[in-house]
Order: C-alpha cells, then structure tokens, then sequence
C-alpha cells in the first residue's frame, strides 16, 4: 500500500512516516523543507526497503500547493490512504495583524488541507476506498487572545472533517480526525507548559492501529477530552473573566 504524509518532515509527520514504512508502506511525503525530506528517503528506504518519493512544498502558500497537485495529480491514484499532520504557528498571530500573516496561517493550517482534499476525495469514491486522517488543536475549543488565526483555522479544520465524515457515510471510506494536546515537537520546546506532553512516538502508533476503523475522532493525549468538554460547558462571559486573571 501506499500513503501520502503532507507536513512529513518533523514530529508527528515524521513518527507517521516512519511506523508507516516499517510495516511495508510505499509513501509519498511532502513538507517545506528539501533537505529533511532527502535525508528521510534515504533513511525509511535503507532501513524498511520501501519506495519514498519526495515533493518539497510550502503549504502555507496556496500557489504551491495548487502547483503541485495539477502537476502530480497522477501520483494522487497511486494512494490508499491521505494524512495531515500539517500546520503552522506564528508569533505574530494575532487578529490585529498583518494579512499575508493571516493568509499563511489560515492557508497552511486548513486551505492546503482543503484543496488537497478537492482533490483526493473524487479518486477515492471512484475506487470506494482509502483513508483520510486529519489533526486538529484543543487550542481551537475556544477563542484565544494569542495564537488568533491558527485557533480559528484549527476549528474551521474539525469543522470540515466532521462534514467530510457525513459526506462519506454511504461509502467505504475511512476518515479519521485527531485533536492535539500539547505535544513533545520543535513548537513546545523549551515553553513552559500547564500540563504535559503526549509523545509523537505513541500517537503516530495509535494513528496506524486505527486506519482500518470506520470512523474515528480523538483526543490525544486522551483526558484533554475532559478537559475541552468543562471549558465547552462553562457560558463563555466566564471564560472571558478568568483570562482577565491569567
């Protein structure tokens, strides 16, 4: 089998790639940088003598991104199964920003996933098959005062991969959603964090054990399930008082 990892090139992406490889999975893995993506070809294909081909692409840019999929639409047939362990943060993240920071965010945390999607959606229901995985953020449970755009993208993301689970009731497709705690990446290095890490390593397994399930959505690390439910059912007027205090 064969599967397509857009954002493979670290974290998440990269544990997928690899649990991925180790169990006979030919892949296709995309990220920005060109560099990672060579040195983990040749690592995953080395060690599991699997097939890797590698796309270098900026999802945070939609010209890219467009680029690539009219280019390699063919290479979209060859797939059994589609992730998005993609995203982007910004520190100037905020509502009160510049737009091509918006953009950027917006783009790379849910457009990209979007028209990728456009595009991998027909070929499975032409084959009524193949898996689609995406990956959200408890950031996006309510509104933030950092961290504005990138919230709000991650909502409009669950909110998409919810319709998309509707859409395929009447089909064999497997769709699969994950919302993310904080998480032992480059984006929580060195912060000094409220609550710990869920390990990239044991999610990128619970990720594979779970492909061949019908319908899935997770939290992970697993009690921020807890968590998300208690600030959904507090009125948001009290929420908006506590931050006074943070």
């Amino acid at each position: 089998m064969s599967y397509l990892i857009l954002g493979a090139s670290s974290g998440l992406g990269r544990e997928l790639a690899n649990i991925l490889a180790q169990n006979s999975n030919d892949l296709i893995i995309i990220s920005r940088d060109e560099k990672d993506l060579k040195a983990i070809k040749f690592d995953l294909e080395t060690k599991f003598k699997v097939v890797v081909k590698y796309f270098a692409v900026d999802v945070s840019l939609y010209d890219e991104v467009k680029k690539f999929l009219d280019s390699n639409l063919n290479l979209l047939n060859e797939v059994q199964g589609i992730l998005f362990p993609v995203g982007m943060m910004k520190s100037k993240d905020e509502i009160l920003t510049d737009m091509s920071i918006i953009n950027s965010l917006i783009q790379a945390n849910m457009g990209a996933v979007a028209y990728f999607l456009s595009k991998i959606y027909p070929i499975f229901i032409k084959k009524n098959k193949g898996v689609i995985v995406g990956f959200g953020s408890v950031s996006s449970t309510i509104g933030r005062d950092v961290n504005a755009i990138y919230a709000a993208s991650k909502r409009g993301l669950e909110s998409l991969f919810e319709s998309l689970s509707i859409i395929a009731l009447p089909t064999k497709l497997k769709i699969q959603f994950y919302t993310l705690g904080y998480l032992d990446t480059n984006l929580s290095y060195g912060k000094k964090l409220l609550l710990p890490k869920g390990s990239t390593k044991k999610l990128a397994k619970i990720v594979y054990k779970n492909l061949n399930k019908s319908y899935k959505k997770i939290y992970y690390p697993s009690w921020w399930a807890v968590i998300t439910i208690v600030i959904k059912i507090l009125p948001f007027a009290l929420i908006r008082f506590i931050f006074k205090f943070l």
